[in-house]
């Protein structure tokens, strides 16, 4: 059974950069097409795609967040990391990791077609 587990600070402030987690139980991250992605979902509004890191440990980003966004992850844990940088309000949401099977590269995969959510994080930007 695939499990996923976002952590991180619920509070960031404003200009800060900020720090997620997510831990993938029963399937390592490095498994040949899977790719590990950060949602995020702003309230009142829908799931928005951040980025990925692929199983090569290749990653991707959305054009509107490339400049600010980074990922990475930690084999030896099993864990993909998401920073933020210089954040504002508008960054306050719910924060997901998601992955997918893919034999082409994720972007654009549609969010209905992947295999395996977290719970969620909520991160709220506020002085």
């Amino acid at each position: 059974q695939v499990q996923l587990q976002e952590s991180g600070p619920g509070l960031v402030k404003p200009s800060h950069t900020l720090s997620l987690t997510c831990t993938v139980s029963g399937r390592s991250i490095t498994t040949n097409y899977y790719y590990w992605s950060w949602i995020r979902q702003p309230p009142g509004k829908g799931l928005e795609w951040m980025g990925a890191i692929a199983f090569s440990g290749s990653t991707y980003y959305s054009p509107s967040l490339k400049s600010r966004a980074s990922i990475s992850r930690d084999i030896t844990k099993n864990q993909i990391t998401l920073q933020l940088n210089s954040v504002t309000p508008e960054d306050t949401a719910v924060y997901f990791c998601a992955g997918v099977y893919s034999i082409v590269p994720v972007p654009g995969t549609p969010l209905t077609e992947y295999d395996f959510w977290g719970q969620g994080t909520q991160v709220t930007v506020s002085s």
